[in-house]
């Protein structure tokens, strides 16, 4: 999934454009923020961004560090 996410490790912001570049584990979240799919929408991107919310929790689940 692409967009702009930004998490902290030791105090230092990273950003990351695709989500799957998130490491396991980080401080906190700060920024999570999907690409904009434009309309209309295919059933496979209903799907995709019906996964956003999911994705989410499983981002302020590994906020381990």
């Amino acid at each position: 999934m692409k967009g702009e996410f930004d998490i902290t490790i030791d105090g230092v912001v990273h950003r990351y454009t695709n989500y799957n570049d998130i490491p396991m584990v980080f401080d906190n979240l700060i920024r999570f923020e999907p690409e904009v799919i434009p309309e209309p929408h295919t059933e496979e991107q209903h799907e995709i961004m019906e996964s956003y919310n999911d994705k989410l929790k499983e981002l302020m689940q590994r906020e381990t560090r």
